[in-house]
């Protein structure tokens, strides 16, 4: 049996952003899912907060150098790595001035949200999927985790929904709770500008702030499959993931020991995963 390859777009990988449920699942699920023989690879934006030298990351020429228009603006694309061990999974960065290197990763120093969070997010997406086109990798399954990865689901549906890369791929978003306080402006769905993407295809955010639920909805609508991962989610939301009618893990009751990684406690992810190889049908979201 062919292995299952899984594309993990998480804005948030411990050691590179400090130990917290969302950077600990970042980074010990691919550990998992390569250890029960899945072919992954892992993407994060390249945060100013992350120490280069520390963590030994170099750019990959080969990868870097295009540019991605956001905003009516260029913006050169940047692919730096780094190597996790022992477990010798490797971590590709994102990487741009305008977004990430100067910056923090939510929120600036005082603690105020980016007002270009939408920028920040849309540049994440797009650039995650044209570096895997350049490396010639084929995903079965696309999990981004976190909302800072919402907008990635459309882009893998509409802008390359053709592309031999994505014809057959599956996305996943996996929900936490942890929602930005500001919303994002009503001109959202203009900023975006995804490719492939028509008015109708942005109904849902066209001319509208954007909370965090509206964001999460949208990217429930262009996902194949959902896993809740945090307890405490809006109820309202939570209808509207058992409505949609797909695949739901609910993993609030999986808890991970960041220092003692088990397996079978993180099985259920594998089991999902794998079986959108298989055209999973779909699981009711325990409330």
């Amino acid at each position: 049996m062919n292995k299952t390859r899984i594309l993990f777009i998480n804005s948030e990988v411990e050691p590179y952003l400090p130990s917290a449920p969302m950077s600990d699942l970042g980074r010990r699920l691919p550990q998992a899912m390569q250890e029960t023989g899945h072919e992954i690879r892992v993407f994060m934006p390249r945060f100013g907060s992350i120490n280069e030298r520390r963590h030994q990351l170099h750019e990959v020429i080969r990868l870097s150098g295009s540019n991605i228009v956001v905003n009516d603006s260029d913006h050169s694309l940047i692919i730096k790595v780094a190597s996790l061990m022992p477990e010798r999974i490797q971590v590709y960065f994102i990487d741009n001035e305008d977004y990430y290197t100067q910056r923090n990763v939510y929120s600036d120093e005082e603690g105020v949200e980016y007002l270009d969070q939408v920028e920040r997010c849309r540049y994440f997406a797009h650039g995650v999927a044209e570096t895997v086109r350049k490396l010639s990798w084929i995903p079965d399954v696309v999990y981004c985790q976190g909302w800072f990865s919402a907008l990635a689901p459309i882009f893998i549906k509409k802008t390359f929904n053709d592309d031999a890369c994505f014809r057959r791929t599956k996305v996943i978003f996996g929900l936490f709770n942890n929602p930005y306080s500001t919303p994002w402006s009503e001109k959202l769905w203009q900023i975006m500008k995804v490719p492939g993407a028509n008015k109708n295809d942005m109904v849902d955010i066209r001319d509208k702030q954007v909370d965090f639920a509206r964001l999460c909805r949208f990217a429930v609508k262009y996902s194949d499959g959902i896993v809740i991962s945090d307890k405490g989610i809006d109820p309202e939301l939570l209808d509207f993931i058992n409505k949609s009618g797909k695949p739901v893990l609910d993993a609030t009751e999986i808890r991970i020991d960041p220092e003692n990684v088990q397996l079978d406690t993180l099985r259920p992810y594998s089991d999902f995963f794998d079986s959108f190889v298989d055209k999973t049908t779909a699981t009711p979201l325990k409330k």
